[in-house]
């Protein structure tokens, strides 16, 4: 089974094609493209939903015809054709979703839609060494659009245990970077003028600190960080007071996030936890992480970079578990800025499902 995996719904235009041989334990990944749009958004501090929609236009025709060619196969090798549906930019998943549906309807291959979220919950499966191989787990998604915990009981079986009340965690990076002056995107660069700071030389607040509470907040630390600015404006040059305030300002936002998590972990008597998003790639974040978590008994695995980050690769392999299940999608298929994962629950497994055509075929 060979599946190509579409990714568009947000700033990255992604394919990439996944083998499963008959008989392996694990899947392959043949190849995994990614184009990112850094150099459109960057001027505006943040993604311009119509300007991500024609770079997706003019970038997702090359990037899944070079995804074909790094993997060395023509486009009938392709067995089923896997699209992020939503969450994201209506204009993105429009674009992937055309494409997707135009690949599989002349290739006469199923259609699967595919969550984005259930995608990142995928990801450990792709890494060729991994220390963590199946489910249950707890999943720490965090991005710029997304801050989710998540039971991932098993494939297509997922209780959410806590969620941003406000901001995702990636907004809270941005929004905190561009108070500072720091450029877009704003994780990286206040992890980089962190990086010779005292991360206790502040006190943020810490959102939600409730003993049982699993969701997550950042509008009051972001808040706390423009009062704070306003306050001393006078020392907005002091590069050493900027580094204090920079690793004071990630260290509130990770130190939430390390808690939650382990927090679930304790709830649900799960000992392994997974990390996706482009968060997840924070250096603070996973030496913070993996510090506690090692203390608590808790086995803790980030994905590669690459796999952290949105992807073709996560959605690919979806849309394979999808399709061995039972589950394709008609010609009708449509995307969804706003799907909850709760809604994709509910999928019953069917025997004989592999290479089913879609209707018409």
């Amino acid at each position: 089974m060979r599946a190509l995996g579409i990714e568009s719904s947000c700033d990255e235009t992604a394919a990439a094609v996944v083998e499963w041989p008959e008989g392996a334990m694990r899947p392959l990944l043949r190849a995994n493209v990614v184009h990112g749009q850094l150099d459109v958004h960057v001027r505006y501090g943040g993604v311009v939903p119509e300007l991500a929609s024609r770079a997706h236009i003019r970038n997702i025709a090359p990037v899944v015809t070079e995804a074909l060619h790094r993997a060395g196969m023509e486009p009938s090798a392709i067995d089923c054709v896997a699209v992020t549906a939503g969450p994201g930019l209506i204009g993105g998943l429009l674009t992937g979703m055309a494409v997707a549906k135009g690949m599989a309807m002349a290739l006469e291959v199923p259609l699967i839609g595919v969550h984005h979220m259930e995608g990142h919950l995928m990801s450990p499966f792709l890494d060729p060494n991994p220390n963590q191989s199946d489910f249950p787990f707890v999943a720490l998604l965090v991005s710029g659009g997304h801050t989710l915990l998540v039971h991932a009981q098993a494939f297509g079986q997922y209780r959410i245990l806590g969620q941003t009340r406000d901001d995702a965690v990636g907004e809270a990076f941005d929004k905190g970077a561009r108070l500072l002056g720091l450029g877009y995107p704003g994780g990286p660069a206040i992890a980089a003028l962190a990086e010779g700071g005292n991360r206790e030389a502040i006190r943020f607040p810490r959102g939600l600190t409730g003993r049982d509470q699993m969701d997550f907040s950042f509008s009051g630390v972001k808040t706390a960080l423009r009062t704070f600015l306003g306050q001393h404006s006078d020392r907005r040059h002091d590069r050493s007071w900027q580094q204090d305030v920079a690793a004071s300002y990630q260290e509130a936002i990770v130190e939430v996030l390390v808690t939650r998590s382990l927090a679930a972990c304790r709830l649900t008597g799960e000992k392994r936890l997974m990390v996706a998003g482009g968060v997840g790639a924070n250096r603070r974040l996973r030496e913070l992480l993996s510090e506690r978590a090692q203390s608590s008994g808790v086995q803790v695995y980030f994905p590669p970079l690459a796999l952290c980050t949105d992807n073709g690769a996560m959605i690919a392999l979806a849309g394979m578990h999808r399709l061995r299940l039972g589950h394709r999608d008609g010609w009708d298929l449509n995307v969804h800025a706003r799907w909850p994962l709760e809604q994709i629950n509910r999928i019953e497994k069917k025997e004989g499902a592999w290479g089913i055509h879609p209707p018409g075929f």
